[in-house]
């Protein structure tokens, strides 16, 4: 594999060795969230457990060799409905289903919008990104926050859960609004000190499923065009951000418990995903033959924008050989030039509380493979 000096060092995100997000709870996070959910333990009790838990990833992070950290999402229970349920007119409710998984589905949770969409000047995810930030900078590495992406929301609401009083036009009228939010959302986190956001994303990952649009169908989701549609929703979310906020998004295929949603490589949606839309870079997960060949990333412009492969997987605690990874990132260079690509795992290792099927010390050493592979490649 060759290599040039504009592929060694990246002073911006995302890294050559980045993560997607989310970390396995901590014992003691998760008794504690248990015991507040009993109403046993106060909400400032759970908050000083949460710090802790916090500050000490951030440290292990760091430790890791990682140029950035996150703060694991210890603060939420999923990585998308408690964003959510924060906005002015929307709420999480409970419905008759959960989100089917292979083999197992998920508690009934779903997205119903009330009222008018709006990111509120208070809503909390802006003191959890403080508190990370305060951390991060502490340590000298890059706060990286993520929030569910816009497209997640007008995906899964289904037409029954747009109030019509709010929406008389349905589920096409909340667009305007749902762009508003998402621009005071930026606008708000990069006035708090954000400089590194992404946009975790599933949608995208149904659309490279004929199945999975076929369920959106039957939920009376309009599929003609979508991917258009997003792209354009997107475009006008991101219009006017300043130079030096990188928002990045995850397309994930599903990510509960070691399980997954959505098979089909990136083909269909490749064009206006990575061609036609604003994102400063793409996580996108290749840790099994259900995501395709990389023949997509050839509709990536030449420029600044990344594609992050995410060839270790967070589904199992068996470690990659760094060779095989290595080849699959010199096959990928093939479709993109070196200098654009970066590595990850594939998704977070717990995008609900719950988290997925391997030990915590797996998953460090999948953090520090992830470091030492890119050190190695991009020297």
């Amino acid at each position: 594999m060759t290599h040039s000096a504009s592929t060694s060092v990246r002073q911006r995100a995302p890294f050559r060795a980045d993560i997607v997000g989310s970390f396995l709870r901590p014992v003691g996070v998760a008794e504690a969230r248990h015991e507040h959910a009993e109403g046993d333990l106060s909400t400032a009790a759970l908050r000083s457990v949460e710090d802790d838990a916090i500050a000490d990833l951030v440290a292990k992070e760091k430790a890791a060799g990682l140029e950035l950290a996150t703060d694991g999402e210890f603060r939420r229970s999923w990585w998308h409905f408690d964003f959510f349920g924060f906005l002015e007119g929307v709420e999480i409710v409970e419905l008759d289903h959960g989100i089917q998984f292979q083999g197992v589905q998920t508690k009934p949770r779903g997205v119903h919008v009330s009222g008018p969409i709006r990111f509120p000047a208070d809503h909390p995810f802006l003191a959890h990104f403080r508190f990370l930030k305060e951390r991060a900078e502490a340590a000298g590495v890059t706060p990286k926050f993520t929030i569910p992406a816009p497209t997640v929301l007008d995906f899964r609401v289904e037409p029954g859960h747009i109030d019509p009083v709010a929406y008389p036009g349905g589920h096409p009228a909340i667009t305007d609004d749902l762009v508003q939010a998402y621009r005071d959302a930026w606008q708000a986190f990069y006035d708090a000190g954000a400089r590194y956001l992404q946009f975790d994303d599933t949608a995208w990952a149904y659309l490279c499923s004929e199945v999975e649009l076929e369920k959106a169908r039957e939920r009376g989701i309009d599929t003609d065009g979508i991917a258009e549609r997003y792209a354009t929703l997107l475009n006008r979310i991101l219009e006017g951000k300043p130079d030096d906020l990188v928002i990045t998004t995850h397309v994930c295929r599903g990510n509960f418990r070691s399980t997954w949603i959505s098979s089909g490589g990136y083909e269909p949606v490749a064009e206006q995903l990575l061609g036609n839309t604003a994102y400063d870079g793409y996580f996108l997960e290749y840790d099994s033959e259900r995501a395709g060949g990389f023949e997509p990333l050839r509709f990536l412009p030449e420029g600044d924008k990344i594609v992050v492969l995410g060839l270790i997987t967070t589904k199992s605690g068996e470690l990659e050989d760094p060779e095989v990874v290595k080849q699959r990132i010199e096959e990928a260079s093939h479709f993109a030039p070196l200098e654009q690509l970066a590595l990850s795992p594939q998704c977070g290792f717990a995008s609900t509380e719950e988290g997925n099927l391997l030990t915590e010390d797996e998953q460090w050493a999948k953090i520090r493979s992830v470091v030492e592979i890119a050190a190695d490649v991009w020297k």
